[in-house]
């Protein structure tokens, strides 16, 4: 007798605090000054929700010279590097800054650890939009350790103030594992003064852990471009899942995926609207997984207020 198919539905998943903040900074001010508002990079990465406001007059260039002089501006819940606000007031652009607070934070923690002499260790991945914006901060007094950084040869002075921070939407377990390997090439090694990584990319990770080791198949919705969404797939497959995949939208999942499965698991990254998350159980119900049992691992409550607007 085979066993009855369920979905077990991880919580917290879906939109965190900045990700709400971020594009509710696009929507107030589509609201007040009309189409079109520009916005620097993708607003958040996810292809549905820039799709979503394009439709609804933003305008998403990759970089400030695609942006008329005076117009109205949005920065990305990512961050930007001085350079770009430089570039901003060069040109007369009215910005909106709606950089993450926890994105910032990590901005300010730069700013002064360089000032009091420290080279900091950024653990990251190269070319992500927040890293580029930290880097910036202090390009001469930061270095970037990523995956394809070579612990063993980085050059550490031992006479070097030392501090690693980290990108806000990496995988905890990675982080303490290069942040202890660091420490042992560099044992005066200073932590960060709190957490980098953001409350809801450890709350997602925390609840994927707890229903990976019960799913034969764990679906994790969110866009490639998406590292808190990334993450969680590696997080799925390390804590048991016996296949993990990361999907854009219901219609990315493979039937095929379901051959011999009986327990589903679905989450979603910080930027994935819940109605994509709808969308998936339909789609299981629609193949027999009917039981969807809401697995929490805690309770979400930040709420960020929106950043002024001139």
């Amino acid at each position: 007798m085979s066993k009855p198919k369920k979905v077990l539905l991880a919580a917290p998943r879906g939109f965190c605090a900045g990700v709400d903040r971020a594009i509710g900074t696009v929507e107030a001010a589509l609201a007040r000054y009309g189409p079109p508002v520009y916005v620097r990079k993708q607003i958040v990465h996810n292809t549905h929700v820039v799709a979503d406001l394009s439709a609804r007059g933003a305008v998403f260039v990759e970089e400030l010279d695609a942006v008329p002089e005076g117009a109205i501006v949005v920065y990305s819940a990512h961050g930007v590097s001085p350079a770009v606000r430089t570039e901003a007031a060069g040109r007369g652009l009215n910005t909106i800054d709606a950089t993450c607070p926890l994105v910032a934070k990590v901005h300010a923690e730069v700013r002064r650890y360089t000032k009091e002499g420290f080279q900091v260790l950024l653990i990251g991945h190269a070319g992500h939009e927040e890293v580029e914006g930290v880097l910036g901060e202090a390009p001469d007094a930061v270095r970037l350790v990523d995956e394809h950084t070579d612990l063993a040869s980085l050059p550490i002075g031992g006479d070097e103030q030392l501090v690693w921070l980290s990108q806000t939407t990496l995988a905890v377990d990675d982080v303490a594992e290069t942040a202890a390997r660091l420490r042992a090439r560099a044992p005066h090694l200073a932590d960060p003064p709190s957490d980098d990584i953001c409350y809801a990319s450890q709350n997602r990770q925390r609840a994927v852990k707890l229903i990976a080791p019960d799913c034969d198949l764990l679906l994790v919705i969110g866009s490639p471009n998406s590292s808190n969404s990334v993450r969680l797939v590696e997080v799925a497959q390390a804590a048991g899942a016996r296949q993990a995949y990361l999907i854009d939208a219901a219609a990315d999942i493979v039937p095929g995926w379901l051959d011999g499965v009986d327990t589903v698991g679905v989450s979603s990254g910080a930027s994935a609207p819940e109605v994509l998350v709808t969308d998936v159980l339909a789609w299981l119900a629609s193949q027999g997984f009917t039981t969807v049992e809401p697995v929490s691992s805690g309770e979400e409550d930040l709420v960020f207020t929106l950043p002024p607007m001139h």
